[in-house]
């Protein structure tokens, strides 16, 4: 793999989300595919995971089982983690559109982040605990259409799948070193999740410093401001492509049950204990780091729409399994995680490359966080019926429902992931 110099030429017009090769990728006399901007913003990701997930790890169990919520009060705040970030993500990409202030932007939804982690430390109630969830959301609505927009900035359009692959698979590898950092700190540190969350904060800081001292700054801009410029939001809404990948996202994510549901459903599954739950994720994290650069290749050659929908088939699976398994073994964890690892790594970058190739480049932020927003704001509606409907029948029957849903949905969602027209061609 050899790095293209950042500070190569801006991005050529977008082409369909059709099948590309990696030839196409580097371009005539070129063998570079991945830039060095892709790989600064993937470390930052990195450490910033290792941050975030060392939390997450083991919010479930610290707030179902240290501070006694109920599933539904959990999906309540989950829902919160989730639907804060959906309303501040079309903020995000509007700001960083203008005047190409994606880095500025960036900076400030990880700082705003890194804050939240110490202040876990001193709230102890639902109230409070959500109102730290919901700030530390909103970091991560302010900074994913940037960023998103810098890594689709840096590179060949052909090569997006890549790129975003490359990147995701280094998020990964800090997802999969955090909840190994939390598990450690568990069992050696005093304090327990006190200790999980002063380290956290720390980790969290660190990503914030690469940011700022190494990540490029304002991107390159090329051809005239789109129209629907004075109203972004409207205005990209009125192009097919981006309409269609808002619809399905929102569809698909309507039925996409939350990490930490199905975390805690598998831990029921196998009947294991609380020190050992915080290394779930890792299987998921594993299986995402293995599959997320070839998956990300895949989705360059054969259409990225394709295998945005085969990702979600893997999640549909793994739904299965965890509904048709009479009680838990490896086998079924193995199975579980490694099916719940290919749906992040055929979709996550997956979507964003694909949103890239609808978008006008002077829009790029704007158009990824209609995208994300729409997503994000199914999945939070999915937290609050999956937390009441876990609750008020039991974790097996609201799986069950969950993966109807999905499979409908899937089936829906075919006609509107027919290959993009171009921006133009969308108008």
């Amino acid at each position: 793999m050899y790095l293209a110099d950042s500070r190569g030429t801006p991005d050529s017009p977008d082409t369909p989300d059709t099948p590309h090769t990696a030839g196409r990728a580097a371009g005539p006399g070129r063998r570079a595919v991945v830039p060095g901007a892709v790989l600064v913003l993937g470390t930052v990701s990195l450490v910033t995971d290792v941050s975030s997930e060392m939390v997450t790890a083991v919010l479930p169990l610290y707030l179902v089982g240290e501070l006694g919520l109920t599933p539904l009060g959990f999906g309540l705040l989950d829902g919160v983690y989730n639907g804060v970030s959906a309303l501040v993500r079309l903020l995000g990409g509007r700001l960083s559109d203008r005047r190409g202030g994606h880095k500025a932007v960036a900076a400030v939804g990880y700082g705003l982040s890194a804050l939240c982690k110490p202040l876990l430390l001193t709230v102890h109630s639902l109230p409070l605990i959500g109102a730290v969830l919901a700030a530390d959301r909103t970091g991560k609505g302010l900074r994913t259409a940037p960023r998103d927009a810098l890594i689709s900035l840096s590179c060949a359009p052909a090569a997006r799948g890549r790129a975003f692959g490359v990147h995701r698979a280094m998020d990964t590898a800090g997802a999969l070193l955090g909840p190994l950092a939390a598990f450690v700190i568990l069992r050696i540190a005093a304090g327990g999740y006190d200790a999980v969350f002063t380290v956290s904060g720390c980790v969290a800081a660190l990503g914030v410093l690469i940011l700022l001292l190494f990540a490029p700054g304002r991107t390159a801009r090329t051809g005239p401001v789109p129209e629907c410029q004075p109203r972004p939001v409207r205005g990209l809404l009125r192009l097919t492509a981006v309409r269609r990948l808002t619809g399905c996202a929102m569809l698909l994510g309507l039925t996409t049950v939350s990490d930490s549901f199905l975390y805690l459903t598998l831990q029921r599954r196998l009947e294991l204990s609380e020190s050992w739950f915080p290394l779930l994720p890792l299987g998921t994290a594993a299986a995402f780091l293995l599959l997320a650069v070839p998956l990300g290749v895949v989705a360059d050659r054969i259409g990225r729409r394709r295998l945005f929908l085969a990702g979600h088939l893997a999640l549909l699976a793994a739904y299965g399994l965890l509904i048709t398994s009479p009680g838990g073994s490896p086998v079924l964890a193995g199975a579980v995680l490694t099916l719940h690892g290919a749906f992040y790594a055929a979709t996550d970058g997956v979507l964003a490359a694909a949103t890239a190739d609808a978008v006008p480049e002077q829009l790029r932020g704007s158009g990824l966080a209609v995208v994300q927003t729409g997503q994000a704001a199914a999945r939070f509606l999915c937290s609050l019926a999956f937390g009441a409907a876990w609750t008020a029948w039991g974790d097996r029957t609201a799986l069950t429902t969950a993966a109807a849903g999905l499979a409908l949905s899937a089936a829906l969602s075919i006609p509107l992931l027919r290959p993009n027209p171009t921006p133009e061609q969308a108008r």
